[in-house]
C-alpha cells in the first residue's frame, strides 16, 4: 500500500529518521575473487585502448557519484596528475575500514581487492547506484601499477596502498580528520595498457570534461570539479546545476532554434522508480535522444526510452484529436512524426537495473517502461493543456512531419520503381564493373565529366565502377527526403548503390562494398566531399558504421626530372622528395601542382589513385555518433553563428588551406 500524499510532514520526518540506514563492514557483501581481471581486462572495461583507459576513471568516479545520489556527498573532484596518475576525491561517508567478518580483513581491503565486493549487493546502504556489477574500484586496482586509498572516517585518515591489485601493506591510521570522504589515487599499469607510449600523456582532458559535465546535469545540486595539473599552469573547471535536465536541454540546444518557449520537465516517482525527463522541440529535423539509468548512459536505449516514445506519441495524438488538429478521417501521427526535431533527456533511477551486456548500453527492466510511460503520459497531457501556444507549435511541426513522410514515401517508391529492384537499367552515367560480387566490387564517385572520363579509361573494369557527378549535390542537412530524391544526382547514386534509402534501406542489397569518394584536391572538391559525407551520415549511416565509405587520396604534386617522376600526397612528401632529388644532384626538378583529377591522364590516375597496389584510401569512421551529429549540424545547418564560432575555434589547426 502506498503512503498517503497527505501524511503530515512531521510524521514523514520521524519515519525517515527511524529507518536511516547505517554503513559499516556488515554492509560489504563478497561474491568471488579478483584474479581474472588482469588476465582478461577487456571483459571488465571493454578494451585496453583509449575507452578502456578512461573507463577506469568512470568506475572510481561512479562510486563517488553513487554516494552523492544516495544523499551523502555534495562535492566530487577529479584531478589529472603528472605521470598519468588520477585522483578522485569525494566528501561522502568514506569506505568502512573495520574488520569484515567474512574475509577477516579490513572492509577497505575487501572492497579494493575482491571482485563483487561492495555495499550495492544487499542492505540499505545504496538504494540506487550505477555500479551494480560491483566490479568498479577493485578492477581499477587490479589494472593499476599503483593505487592509494585515503579514507577520512571516524575522526582519522586511514590509508592503504596497493601494487597491481595486491596490498603493499595493512590499513594504517595516517592522521586526523574532522570530515568524512574517500580519496583514490591510481596510475594505470603499462603492462595492461601497452598501446600507449611511456612518458606521453594518456588521458584526454576533453573526454573527461564532457563526461563530468554530463554527470553534473544528471546529479543536480552536486558540485563536480575537474582539474588538470599536468602542465605548469593547472586548468580547472567546476560544474554545478540546480536546473538539472532543464539546464542540460538548454546546453544541447544552444546552437539550435527552439520552437517551444517553455521546456517540458517532469521529476516524479512511480512505484519506486524515479523518472526525470526534459525535452524541447527545435526547427531541426534530427532527433537527439539521450537516455540514462542510474546516471549510466544507455546508448542503445531500452525500456525507459520505449516508455517515453509510447507516451509521447499517444499523448500528442490524443491532444491533436481533442483539439481538432487531426480530423477523424486522417491517420494518427507516427512515432517518427512525433519525434522530429526533438531534443530529449530521459533519466530513470531504480533499485535493481538490468543492463544488457557489461557495457550497460541498454536497460532491460520492463517496470522502467511502465513507470516512464505512466509519468510522461500524465505530465505531458497536463503540460499541453497549460501551454497551448507551445502545444500548437509542436502539433504544427509534427503534422508537417507527417505530410513530409507521406510525400517522401511516394518519392522513394518512384525511385524504387525506376531502379534495379524491378530489373530496370542502372543510371546511364554509371560505368559499371563486370563483377557481380559486392565484396570485391568498388564504386568511385567522381567529380565532373572530365575526371569521370579519365577514371573510366584508367580503371580496372573487372571490379571498379565509376559514377560521375555533375556539380554539387543538394545539402541534405537542410532538406526533407522528398526534395532529396527529387535531386537527379542523388537519385542516380541511390539506384547505383542498390540499397534503397530511409525505411526501405537494405544493406544486403549493397552492390559495392567499397564506396570511394574521389574529388579534386581544392576547395570545391572538399565541399563536394562534405556534401556527400553529409548524405551518407544522415541517410546511409549503416554504410559508415560498417566501414564501406572511403575517401581517395590523389597526389597534390608531380615532381619530375627527365625520366624520373615521383608523386607527393602531402606537403611533407613534397619536401622529402625534393630533398632526395637534391641529394642525388638532380638540379631544378619540375614541380606540377594538381588542382583537379581531370589534369591527370588515365594511366596517371590509375597509378596514383585507383590501383590497389599503390593507392592510399582513408576509411570514414564515426567513433562518437552524437558528436558527429552535432558537428554536421553546425557545419551544414542553417545557423550561421555556431558555424562562425566553430571556424574561429579551429582556424589555427587548419593545414594547407587552399583559397
Amino acid at each position: 500500500m502506498r503512503k498517503s500524499d497527505n501524511m503530515p510532514k512531521e510524521n514523514i520526518k520521524k519515519e525517515k529518521i527511524a529507518k536511516e540506514p547505517t554503513y559499516t563492514a556488515k554492509d560489504i557483501y563478497v561474491l568471488e575473487g579478483l584474479e581474472p581481471v588482469r588476465k582478461r581486462p577487456g571483459m571488465y572495461i571493454g578494451s585496453t585502448g583509449v575507452d578502456g583507459l578512461h573507463h577506469l576513471i568512470w568506475e572510481v568516479f561512479d562510486n563517488s557519484r553513487d554516494e552523492a545520489m544516495a544523499g551523502y556527498a555534495k562535492n566530487i573532484e577529479v584531478i589529472l596528475l603528472p605521470d598519468n596518475q588520477v585522483k578522485v576525491i569525494d566528501d561522502g561517508r568514506g569506505i568502512p575500514v573495520e574488520i569484515h567478518k567474512q574475509t577477516k580483513k579490513s572492509a577497505l581491503e575487501t572492497v579494493m581487492t575482491t571482485l563483487h565486493a561492495g555495499g550495492k549487493f544487499g542492505g540499505e546502504s545504496y538504494k540506487i547506484s550505477g555500479g551494480l556489477h560491483g566490479v568498479g574500484v577493485s578492477v581499477v586496482n587490479a589494472l593499476s601499477r599503483r593505487l592509494r586509498a585515503d579514507i577520512c572516517r571516524d575522526g582519522a585518515i586511514w590509508t592503504q596502498e596497493y601494487e597491481r591489485g595486491k596490498p603493499a601493506g595493512k590499513v594504517k591510521k595516517t592522521g586526523a580528520c574532522k570530515k568524512t570522504g574517500t580519496t583514490i589515487t591510481f596510475e594505470p599499469d603499462q603492462e595492461i595498457f601497452n598501446t600507449f607510449e611511456k612518458g606521453k600523456t594518456w588521458f584526454d582532458a576533453k573526454k573527461i570534461l564532457d563526461h563530468l559535465r554530463e554527470q553534473a546535469y544528471l546529479t543536480k545540486g552536486v558540485k563536480i570539479i575537474f582539474r588538470d595539473e599536468r602542465s605548469e599552469i593547472p586548468v580547472s573547471h567546476a560544474f554545478y546545476f540546480e536546473g538539472g535536465l532543464v539546464s542540460f536541454i538548454r546546453f544541447l540546444n544552444e546552437d539550435e532554434k527552439p520552437i517551444q518557449s517553455n521546456i517540458f520537465y517532469v521529476d516524479k516517482t512511480h512505484d519506486g522508480i524515479m523518472v526525470e525527463t526534459a525535452f524541447q522541440y527545435t526547427e531541426d529535423m534530427q532527433v537527439e535522444e539521450l537516455s540514462f539509468a542510474n546516471n549510466i548512459h544507455t546508448g542503445e536505449g531500452g525500456m525507459h526510452a520505449t516508455g517515453f516514445r509510447t507516451a509521447l506519441t499517444r499523448t500528442l495524438n490524443d491532444y491533436a484529436r481533442k483539439n481538432n488538429y487531426i480530423k477523424e478521417s486522417e491517420d494518427n501521427l507516427t512515432g517518427d512524426d512525433a519525434r522530429e526535431g526533438l531534443t530529449v533527456v530521459i533519466s530513470v533511477k531504480l533499485r535493481e537495473p538490468q543492463f544488457e551486456g557489461q557495457t550497460k548500453a541498454k536497460l532491460g527492466n520492463p517496470e522502467a517502461r511502465t513507470a516512464t510511460e505512466a509519468v510522461i503520459g500524465e505530465a505531458l497531457g497536463e503540460w499541453l493543456d497549460k501551454n497551448p501556444a507551445d502545444a500548437r507549435k509542436i502539433l504544427e511541426k509534427t503534422i508537417l512531419a507527417a505530410k513530409a513522410r507521406k510525400a517522401a514515401k511516394a518519392a522513394r517508391e518512384t525511385v524504387l520503381r525506376k531502379g534495379v529492384l524491378e530489373g530496370l537499367a542502372l543510371p546511364g552515367k554509371l560505368a559499371d564493373c563486370s563483377s557481380k560480387d559486392p565484396a570485391e566490387s568498388e564504386l568511385f564517385i567522381v567529380e565532373g565529366d572530365s575526371a569521370g572520363g579519365s577514371a573510366k579509361q584508367g580503371r580496372d573494369r573487372g571490379f571498379q565502377a565509376i559514377l560521375p557527378l555533375r556539380g554539387k549535390i543538394l545539402n541534405v542537412e537542410k532538406a526533407r527526403i522528398d526534395k532529396i530524391l527529387a535531386f537527379k544526382e542523388i537519385r542516380a547514386l541511390v539506384i547505383a548503390l542498390g540499397t534503397a534509402i530511409a525505411e526501405e534501406f537494405d544493406i544486403s542489397k549493397l552492390r559495392y562494398h567499397r564506396i570511394i569518394i574521389m574529388t579534386d584536391a581544392d576547395v570545391d572538391g572538399a565541399h563536394i566531399r562534405t556534401l556527400l559525407l553529409t548524405l551518407f551520415f544522415r541517410y546511409f549511416p549503416e554504410l559508415v558504421n560498417r566501414g564501406h565509405i572511403y575517401i581517395a587520396q590523389p597526389p597534390l604534386y608531380k615532381i619530375s626530372s627527365g625520366k624520373r617522376m615521383e608523386y607527393a600526397y602531402a606537403e611533407e612528401d613534397k619536401a622529402e622528395i625534393l630533398e632526395t632529388f637534391k641529394k642525388d644532384k638532380i638540379a631544378n626538378p619540375y614541380v606540377q601542382r594538381y588542382k583537379g583529377l581531370g589534369e591527370m591522364n588515365p594511366e596517371q590516375l590509375w597509378e596514383t589513385t585507383m590501383d590497389p597496389e599503390n593507392r592510399s584510401l582513408k576509411q570514414v569512421t564515426v567513433e562518437d555518433a552524437d558528436k558527429a551529429d552535432k558537428i554536421f549540424d553546425i557545419l551544414m545547418g542553417d545557423e550561421v553563428a555556431p558555424r562562425k564560432r566553430f571556424i574561429q575555434a579551429h582556424a589555427k589547426t587548419v593545414k594547407n588551406l587552399d583559397i
